[in-house]
């Protein structure tokens, strides 16, 4: 059966979902060195010696798929290129009705091979940023009007592995949709203390549908960023996750429309938050593949969201 394209369409964080492209842990191989992690909390699990298994992880995605497919959402996977395909965010992301394949961690770059059957099925206009210009897409928020941007400065992205977006992808973003504004938040690296390391934007900041916000204050650099999104977002409709919520990615979750939401099992106190706030919140157990830094929003890459309109 021919698969069907899809116009590539996201505004938002939260419009209803309508495609999106799961990773898989089919062909991620055993544990990876020490040296050939490229986190805090993979190093953490290599060297405790619980870093995730393939059969694990591929378990726990394929549940995901299938959650997917049962709220009519059309799931897609990589293709199958023989290594680490599990966190699909990073790897491109779609703004509008544009495709951007995103300049990665060098360690990461391969990983874009499995995007091939994709691009060359679906129509669309495809960025690829110049070569100085590095982000990925866990840092890249759009938001109604706005895009988000998490990034390092120097020296901080020269100095740490964890720093994968730059400032130069903020001015990048702007030149490319400018009918949005490009915001920028500075983030906390480190790459030996998973609870100090705000890995991408979406490990220290979760915006959901309704007017709402998780996130942990600490994970950005800059005060400034800190209270414009207190500003921005009145208390009550705001929820601090301590470091330890963010090292667990306990804000790491996917909205597939702007009252449901897709979290891992085992955060009662998101779950407990959200579902006051009036949230349907749907539980899927990726509690393996949390060992790897990543969560909801890291293993999925949105292709289309229901329009919305102003």
């Amino acid at each position: 059966m021919e698969i069907q394209p899809v116009a590539w369409l996201v505004q938002n964080e939260w419009g209803p979902l309508q495609a999106v492209m799961v990773g898989t842990g089919v062909g991620m191989g055993d544990a990876p060195k020490l040296e050939d992690t490229f986190d805090p909390q993979s190093r953490k699990h290599v060297l405790n010696g619980t870093y995730p298994t393939e059969v694990n992880v591929t378990r726990e995605l394929d549940l995901l798929v299938k959650i997917l497919k049962s709220h009519n959402v059309r799931v897609f996977r990589p293709d199958l290129i023989g290594m680490n395909q599990v966190f699909t965010r990073d790897i491109g992301l779609v703004i509008d009705d544009q495709f951007i394949l995103t300049n990665m961690v060098e360690d990461r770059a391969k990983e874009q091979a499995g995007l091939k059957s994709m691009l060359q099925r679906n129509p669309g206009n495809v960025l690829t940023p110049p070569s100085h210009v590095h982000l990925e897409g866990g840092d890249i928020m759009p938001m109604s009007g706005e895009i988000w941007v998490g990034y390092a400065k120097e020296p901080d992205f020269a100095d740490f592995t964890t720093a994968r977006t730059n400032e130069a992808a903020i001015e990048w973003l702007q030149t490319q949709f400018s009918d949005r504004t490009v915001r920028g938040f500075e983030l906390q690296k480190s790459d030996t203390h998973p609870s100090l390391n705000a890995l991408h934007l979406d490990c220290c900041m979760a915006p959901l549908g309704m007017g709402h916000m998780m996130y942990h204050p600490a994970g950005f650099k800059n005060p400034a960023d800190v209270a414009w999104l207190q500003d921005h977002y009145p208390a009550e409709n705001r929820m601090e996750l301590t470091a330890t919520e963010m090292e667990h990615m306990h804000g790491n979750v996917l909205s597939i429309a702007p009252h449901v939401v897709i979290s891992s099992i085992g955060f009662e106190r998101t779950f407990n938050q959200m579902k006051r706030w009036g949230y349907d919140v749907i539980l899927v157990d990726l509690t393996e593949t949390a060992k790897m830094g990543g969560l909801l929003r890291c293993s999925t890459m949105p292709l289309r969201r229901q329009p919305t309109h102003p």
